[in-house]
């Protein structure tokens, strides 16, 4: 009796081979999405750098216009709502929308008149925990910070209570 010579032809992979296989796509999911999330985290603090500059740059024209600053007690809402004390008011606002965008962390910006820095006033955005001070993404974001919006740990901001 003669033996034929045949190959064993598998037409599956082995369980070790898919675990293999799933543990390594699983590895690198893991580290793309490590990736990916630090990019949401920087893009929500240059989001929010740009609205800073913008709310900003808005209030110095409300004040060229008007003759003064926002009040602290109206903030922002000067730049949308005309106030009945001034004239020269620009119509439609000083911003491109009818309400005072959140910051990119949806929490609202703080604004303060003679805030104790030498400026005559900064706009705040407490960062991703919505609470003063705070590292990393919890850090304070200026609007009167040329480091896009972090604040130097030289500047010392007096908040009022009522924030």
């Amino acid at each position: 009796m003669q033996k034929k010579n045949r190959k064993r032809t598998r037409n599956a992979f082995t369980m070790v081979e898919l675990m293999a296989v799933l543990i390594i796509i699983g590895l690198l999911a893991a580290a793309a999405v490590g990736t990916f999330m630090g990019q949401i985290d920087r893009a929500k603090v240059k989001t929010t750098a740009a609205s800073l500059k913008t709310l900003h740059t808005a209030v110095l024209q409300f004040k060229m216009d008007t003759g003064r600053y926002p009040a602290e007690d109206q903030g922002l809402w000067e730049l949308v709502e005309e106030p009945t004390d001034v004239l020269d008011w620009m119509p439609g606002g000083y911003l491109e929308t009818t309400d005072i965008p959140p910051d990119a962390w949806n929490n609202e910006f703080i604004y303060m008149l003679d805030p104790g820095t030498g400026k005559a006033f900064v706009v705040i955005s407490y960062g991703a925990d919505g609470q003063e001070g705070g590292e990393g993404l919890d850090a304070d974001l200026y609007s009167t910070d040329s480091t896009h919006g972090r604040r130097r740990e030289s500047e010392e901001y007096e908040v009022p209570e009522e924030f």
